[in-house]
């Protein structure tokens, strides 16, 4: 019995090892391993892969392989245990491996960085925050609560030659929007220059290279007629062209006048629209015979609830409705 046994759990034993593969590969030309990108390079010619049935199950087993014997290597490694889980440090990496992407280019220079080259202008780097002599306090040079903050001025001084009644909270303002407009314009124009596009201009530039005289007396009379009196008051130059007023005026029908050409005018707008009102005479035969098959409908509603309504009054027993009669004229009484 004892014999039997064992033999038996020999026999299992065996059974589940034939179903696990073996962790050692055997190959002619041993494949060279790049542990650093975990690459396998295989030079071993695939033989019986057009003889094959099952050609997918013949590239798994060959994946499998290979993907043992980097394993291999991988667990020959020293190893250390961080968090419960093992790790192994890989060598550095033999196979130089293409670039997903080209190599950037470097990035075109700056009118201020090219002034600055130059003349030999090295830029130094900021701090973040600025000695306050008013705090006494270090505060930053930059954004909120800096020294430039428009909130933390609650009194300005007004200079000696301007306007006395002249807002300078809002001057002061304008001129932060002025500077921060001129920054974006500098910054749109060096996006322009690098990607060699034509750099916008300031003002009324014209569309074409060389514009013709239509569109130079156009641009004159707009910069003529820029200002709030139109150029009524405006100083002109020695020999500056006056230019007319250019476009069509709008025309007026006097208010009292002759009674003809106004019934005239009002039959010509009956006329327009009674060509453009054609009736279509099987739609509207349609809409009236769907209205009729609705009200139809409605009055066939209205007899099937007053009869429901009159045989709830006679399912009552006589005494019941002669009570309610005599209820109902008492209380008239």
């Amino acid at each position: 019995m004892a014999t039997n046994t064992v033999e038996n759990v020999l026999k299992s034993i065996d059974e589940e090892a034939k179903k696990f593969k073996s962790l050692v590969v055997n190959k002619d030309i041993d494949p060279t391993l790049d542990l650093g990108n975990l690459l396998v390079c295989d030079p071993n010619p695939i033989t019986g892969f057009e003889q094959s049935k099952n050609k997918n199950e013949y590239l798994k087993e060959l994946s499998r392989e290979n993907t043992q014997l980097l394993f291999n290597e991988i667990w020959k490694l020293p190893a250390q245990r961080t968090e419960d889980v093992i790790t192994v440090k890989l060598p550095e990496p033999t196979t130089r491996l293409p670039r997903e992407k080209s190599i950037p280019k470097p990035k075109a220079t700056t009118r201020w960085e090219k002034f600055a080259q130059m003349k030999g202008i090295q830029n130094k780097k900021k701090t973040r925050k600025v000695w306050d002599e008013e705090l006494q306090k270090w505060v930053p040079r930059w954004g909120y609560q800096s020294k430039g903050d428009l909130k933390r001025d609650w009194v300005l001084e007004v200079p000696q030659n301007a306007d006395p009644f002249e807002d300078q909270f809002g001057k002061k303002k304008k001129e932060k929007k002025e500077r921060v407009a001129k920054n974006e314009l500098q910054r749109l124009r060096n996006i322009a220059r690098t990607s060699k596009k034509k750099v916008p201009g300031v003002g009324n530039t014209p569309t074409v290279d060389k514009p013709n005289k239509s569109q130079l007396t156009k641009s004159l009379q707009m910069a003529q007629q820029s200002t709030a009196s139109m150029g009524k008051f405006d100083k002109k130059l020695a020999k500056e062209p006056t230019q007319r007023n250019s476009g069509k005026k709008r025309k007026f029908e006097p208010v009292i006048g002759a009674l003809s050409s106004e019934k005239e005018r009002e039959r010509h707008i009956l006329d327009t629209l009674n060509k453009k009102g054609k009736m279509n005479i099987s739609q509207a035969v349609n809409r009236e015979i769907t209205e009729e098959q609705q009200a139809g409908q409605n009055e066939r509603k209205e007899k099937k609830s007053k009869k429901k309504g009159k045989g709830q009054n006679r399912a009552l027993p006589k005494s019941i409705r002669s009570n309610k009669k005599s209820k109902s004229k008492g209380r008239h009484r």
